[in-house]
């Protein structure tokens, strides 16, 4: 969804609004009613997550660094945990009962420690001495992060109106619709024990509708790829859940995972692998469909001559180039978030073999090659509703007007020779020092300071 399709499109005749309306406003109320009846109700379930530390913004006002006591030797092969880094710090606390107060934490060692300096802005936590209750200690969580995501946020917010202007603007409102579908209904649904592929189908319908209508327009082109978006997420859901039980994935293959069955162990993970598959690669079937019916209804703009089939086979011919890149796209985007997986698996000896077909490497492979899947039948599935749509559009549109008699088609010959001939400025006479003949105008360039839109 990258580009505006809609500055040419016309508007449908009557009789394929109202088959399209037919069609997809049942669809609509479907989903609603769905929706619905598997809104999460009550609350958020309760879950074994542990007490909740106090956490507290505060300001590094010193930082003393101290050599680390000798420890003792470790058993040959045994990893090294951390850098040694030692001493302590000084924090003033911005907010909380001990607000501009200062306290002393240690320096933060550890893997994944953060690395703090005098002005820093930090998170502390106060934790209960297990021998003194009386007493507490405080540390350095991490760093606080709210006021540079707000700006990152603010610039990429100003970036897409600044290029996109209303669509920009549109394309904003419908990112913030797709949140709230996700943290209002999908991730509570699958925290309340629905069912995680049911409410993935659901919610992934209901982004569509919303954010392909509100950026895009009320338009048949848009309908149309509504549809084709619908229709290929279904047969995504269909082939993920026949992949995933073909080769017998249990949703256990990551940490995350793991993790997740020990807090909140009535979760369905192989119904989440399943929701996960949906979700994301819906982002990826919208820009294919919103592409594909954009591009027959300017192939069908620019040569109204096109026939149905001719229509839907250049356009397929766009979308086999489109799919071409989006796959590698599909792929680098899965693995630029399983690096560090890759990285294990680098020092993995097992046979590449017994690697490959691990759970938690081939839950990847069956993500990527089930989004592949869906992403390449929503092209001729989108293609071909829109080539129907468009030529019916078209057919209607003729029946109703005498288009010979209202719309003269130019004659080709004239109109390339006013393109290709250099002309006196301000006269209509041809030039009379002009060595080649008017009958060889054709045969001549363009003045290249010349504009040409004016003669198409």
């Amino acid at each position: 969804m990258a580009a505006d399709h809609t500055h040419s499109a016309p508007s449908a005749p009557p009789r394929v609004r109202r088959i399209l309306v037919v069609t997809v406003v049942p669809l609509f109320v479907a989903t609603v009613l769905a929706a619905v009846l598997l809104w999460p109700r009550g609350g958020s379930p309760q879950t074994d997550g542990g007490a909740d530390v106090p956490r507290y913004p505060g300001t590094v006002t010193r930082v003393v660094s101290e050599p680390c006591p000798p420890v003792p030797s470790a058993p040959e092969g045994t990893p090294r945990v951390g850098d040694g880094r030692c001493g302590t710090v000084d924090v003033l606390v911005d907010d909380g009962p001990t607000a501009g107060q200062q306290v002393r934490t240690p320096v933060p060692d550890g893997p994944g420690a953060p690395r703090v300096e005098v002005g820093d802005e930090v998170i502390l936590v106060e934790l209960a001495d297990p021998t003194d209750p009386t007493t507490s200690n405080w540390n350095i969580a991490e760093h606080q992060r709210g006021t540079p995501m707000v700006w990152l946020a603010v610039i990429f917010a100003a970036a897409i109106v600044a290029f996109g202007r209303w669509r920009g603007l549109a394309a904003l409102a419908g990112l913030a619709a797709s949140f709230a579908i996700l943290l209002t209904f999908v991730l509570p649904g699958i925290s309340a024990g629905r069912s995680p592929l049911l409410v993935a189908v659901v919610g992934a319908a209901l982004i569509m509708f919303v954010v392909l209508y509100l950026t895009h327009g009320v338009t048949a082109q848009t309908s149309v790829a509504v549809l084709g978006t619908l229709g290929s997420l279904v047969l995504t859901g269909v082939l993920a859940t026949i992949a995933t039980a073909a080769t017998h994935l249990t949703g256990f293959g990551s940490e995350d995972a793991t993790t997740l069955s020990m807090f909140q162990g009535d979760v369905d993970l192989h119904g989440l692998l399943l929701a996960g598959i949906i979700i994301g690669s819906l982002g990826v079937l919208d820009d294919v469909t919103v592409t594909q019916a954009a591009t027959v209804t300017e192939l069908a703009n620019a040569n109204p001559g096109l026939t149905r089939l001719q229509l839907y086979r250049a356009a397929t011919r766009v979308g086999r180039a489109h799919i071409a890149s989006t796959v590698n796209t599909i792929v680098l985007a899965y693995a630029g978030a399983s690096l560090p997986l890759l990285l294990l698996l680098t020092a993995d000896a097992r046979p590449i073999g017994q690697i490959l077909t691990s759970e938690f490497l081939a839950q990847e492979i069956v993500r990527s090659a089930v989004a592949t899947l869906g992403l390449i039948a929503a092209v001729p599935l989108t293609t071909g509703l829109a080539a129907v749509v468009t030529a019916a559009g078209r057919s209607a549109a003729t029946a109703s007007t005498d288009a010979p008699a209202s719309r003269p088609q130019p004659d080709r010959s004239e109109a390339l020779a006013a393109l290709i001939s250099p002309r006196t400025a301000g006269s209509d006479e041809p030039d009379p020092t002009r060595a080649t003949p008017p009958s060889k105008a054709t045969e001549r360039w363009p003045e290249s300071n010349r504009s040409t839109d004016t003669a198409w």
